[in-house]
């Protein structure tokens, strides 16, 4: 893929933050700044677009047995580290 700089972000600076803008969990400024570049470049639009089919897919999926809370769990061993 070619790297691309629209609106301020290069394509790899979106890709870093595309798991973070599909959670919800980006700053207000940088939300605007990924929308701002998806906007400007086809390549990121369909990319981002089959990511954020591809995880709400997943997320639909019911939990393995056994391993309800396991993503918690994830998150505070590595958010402890």
């Amino acid at each position: 893929m070619e790297e691309r700089e629209v609106a301020g972000l290069r394509c790899s600076a979106v890709l870093e933050l595309l798991s973070d803008y599909l959670d919800g969990e980006l700053a207000p400024e940088a939300r605007a700044g990924v929308e701002a570049h998806v906007a400007g470049c086809n390549v990121c639009e369909r990319f981002g677009a089959r990511f954020a089919a591809a995880v709400q897919t997943l997320r639909k999926l019911p939990a393995p047995a056994g391993q309800e809370g396991a993503a918690d769990r994830l998150k505070a061993r590595l958010g402890s580290r």
